[in-house]
């Protein structure tokens, strides 16, 4: 390595094309969509009489439908290339948002909520894997970014459903609709058109890559952790008892926490004390705010802070486990989402709507009793995983310490780029923004 490539100085992983940021643009509206209508589900409940258990069906139908898509979306891509998934899976988005705002029954919104998750199963699960695969920074830089999109996502989400849900409960819909719009057209803009891969995926490929046991045991973590995470986001409104712009501020607080925690705390947990003993301890502390929760559903001051320091423990985990389960699988990256999509999100889906149901027929502390005991249960299963989750840490810092110091590009693409313009994708727009003498 050369003395000037020694010293460089680390790439941030801000510091991006285009191309990436318009992906994350888009990245940031849909993790929108998530906690968007959470200020706005009481309102919903009250003004379209119906029970809170028909409204959490919001989140079932849109979260079981992206799960369920999960599966095809590799087989998608491979065949209309990744820029072309994302077009599809915005321009769905678009569609089915907007319809979602002129529906006037419950039933209708959770339909067109159920083709808005299929168009973001489309675009999540690709933009992971373009932005891995165009950012600077590396590997762990790029989920930086990727996981900050999804906090400022998550944070803005609230409140923007609540600014908008109380002009009317049809505005957040409507919103959702004009911003993906946006991304939409920068990513037609923005993003170059890659060439389609040359392995066609099959459609039983994310299945079979869920018999390598890393990869299951991360799914089924997730799926129980995220039966506790969506318990809380799609049923604790209902006892809270407040206002639109209440939910809004409160949703908004727990949304920082997580943007917050999964860029710049996770990251410096992972390296000081690893991803599993870490990630035992968060899934612990969160366990215990949920039993808080049930213990005290009654207590409105109470719900707030619990929702709120939440958010620290759901960052943290956010980004660890996307992080690990890219490594302890064996299989593409995109394979590897898919299947790992599939089973988290089946427990997001099915949470809320459980939460409902136990809520009015059994006692409203019962859900978030049972939301604490999956997260426990979660800890278990993790633990059963321990060597590959240490494997993957190992995996991690041997790659960053073999690029550690390079230059964002090295002298063979800066002479490419100088002498022809040319260079492998992705490399020319690096060179615009970190090299532009050579142009």
């Amino acid at each position: 390595m050369s003395t000037s490539a020694a010293h460089a100085p680390a790439a941030s992983p801000f510091r991006q094309p285009k191309a990436v940021w318009a992906v994350a643009f888009a990245c940031v509206i849909s993790f929108m969509g998530i906690g968007l209508v959470d200020p706005i589900l009481p309102a919903l409940s009250s003004r379209l009489n119906a029970s809170p258990s028909q409204v959490t069906l919001l989140f079932t139908s849109y979260l079981v439908v992206t799960a369920v898509a999960m599966l095809v979306t590799g087989w998608v891509s491979s065949r209309i290339g990744a820029k072309n998934t994302l077009i599809a899976g915005l321009a769905l988005i678009v569609v089915f948002a907007a319809l979602a705002g002129l529906s006037g029954s419950i039933g209708g919104i959770v339909g067109f909520r159920a083709g808005w998750g299929l168009g973001n199963a489309l675009f999540i699960a690709t933009s992971l894997a373009v932005i891995v695969g165009s950012a600077t920074g590396g590997f762990a830089g790029a989920i930086v970014l990727y996981e900050t999109a999804l906090g400022v996502g998550i944070a803005c989400g609230p409140l923007l459903g609540a600014l908008l849900g109380n002009v009317s409960w049809r505005g957040p819909f409507f919103g959702v609709a004009v911003l993906m719009a946006i991304a939409l057209t920068a990513t037609v803009t923005l993003v170059p058109k890659a060439p389609k891969p040359v392995h066609r995926q099959s459609l039983g490929e994310p299945l079979k890559a869920l018999a390598h046991r890393g990869l299951l045991t991360m799914g089924i973590t997730a799926l129980l952790y995220n039966w506790g995470f969506f318990t809380m986001l799609g049923y604790v409104p209902f006892p809270m008892g407040l206002s639109i712009y209440q939910l809004g501020m409160v949703f908004f607080g727990w949304g920082i926490l997580v943007a917050l925690f999964s860029v710049f705390v996770a990251p410096r947990l992972q390296r000081r004390f690893g991803t599993a003993p870490t990630l035992y301890v968060n899934l612990f502390l969160f366990a215990t705010v949920l039993a808080v929760i049930a213990a005290f559903t009654g207590s409105k001051i109470t719900l707030v802070v619990a929702v709120i320091v939440a958010g620290a423990m759901i960052g943290v985990n956010n980004t660890l486990t996307t992080q690990a389960v890219m490594l302890v699988s064996p299989v593409e990256r995109p394979v590897a989402s898919a299947a790992y999509g599939f089973i988290r999100f089946i427990g997001g889906g099915l949470a809320p709507f459980a939460a409902g149901l136990l809520a009015e027929h059994l006692d409203v502390h019962v859900p978030f009793w049972i939301a604490s005991g999956a997260v426990l249960a979660a800890i278990l299963v993790l633990a059963s995983g321990h060597k590959l989750l240490a494997r993957a840490d190992e995996q991690l810092a041997e790659g960053e310490a073999a690029h550690a110091g390079e230059a964002d590009l090295d002298a063979d693409e800066i002479e490419e780029i100088s002498e022809d313009g040319t260079g492998e994708a992705g490399v020319l727009e690096r060179a615009e923004q970190f090299h532009p003498t050579t142009r």
